[in-house]
């Protein structure tokens, strides 16, 4: 169901993500009067539109600045098959061949970007990693197989997760990314 809020000259209205986009943050303003845009803040779109938009014609005008928006910068659509075969060829690179049973894209990691469970083997990768860079994300599936070897964070794991080349890179990325989404990362689990 979606959020609204209003200024004087502004209505903002918030709509949940779907399957097949993201969090979609509308609006629409009595000072805009023809044109629209959309852009990327995180991993929500912000659409401003022209007040004077209504009922069908601004759903498919702000339906049509979101589409292009997403043309432009796609939403990382690996599926879960893609993600286990990119770690796959990732633990042939940098962790000795050592593979997961399992490697998924899930929506319920609320404190983390990664985890792994060494007794059975899955890795489980949050979906808000899907809006960046594919660097960033093989640093932390690289990171996540380095824990089939350590379970902790010793320094025979670091030996092994910065094996990636950019592992430290990806540590400062993600601090910015949370920064931006507004999310308290607890167990950033992917520092040198």
């Amino acid at each position: 169901m979606a959020q609204r809020v209003s200024t004087p000259q502004t209505s903002i209205q918030v709509v949940p993500p779907r399957f097949d986009r993201p969090e979609v943050e509308v609006r629409a303003s009595t000072r805009r009067k023809k044109t629209g845009t959309a852009h990327w803040s995180g991993s929500r779109i912000v659409v401003q539109i022209p007040a004077r938009l209504r009922g069908r014609d601004r759903v498919v005008f702000v339906d049509n600045l979101v589409e292009r928006l997403l043309t432009q910068r796609p939403q990382n659509a690996a599926g879960d098959a893609s993600l286990e075969e990119r770690a796959i060829v990732l633990a042939e690179l940098y962790n000795d061949g050592v593979t997961a049973s399992s490697v998924r894209w899930v929506t319920n990691q609320q404190s983390r970007w990664a985890s792994c469970s060494p007794a059975t083997r899955e890795i489980r990768v949050s979906s808000r990693l899907r809006q960046c860079p594919d660097w960033v994300i093989d640093a932390v599936l690289v990171h996540e197989l380095a824990h089939l070897h350590e379970a902790d964070h010793s320094p025979m794991f670091y030996e092994i997760a910065n094996r990636h080349p950019r592992q430290g890179e990806c540590a400062q990325f993600l601090d910015g990314y949370a920064l931006g989404l507004g999310l308290r990362i607890d167990d950033v689990d992917v520092t040198p």
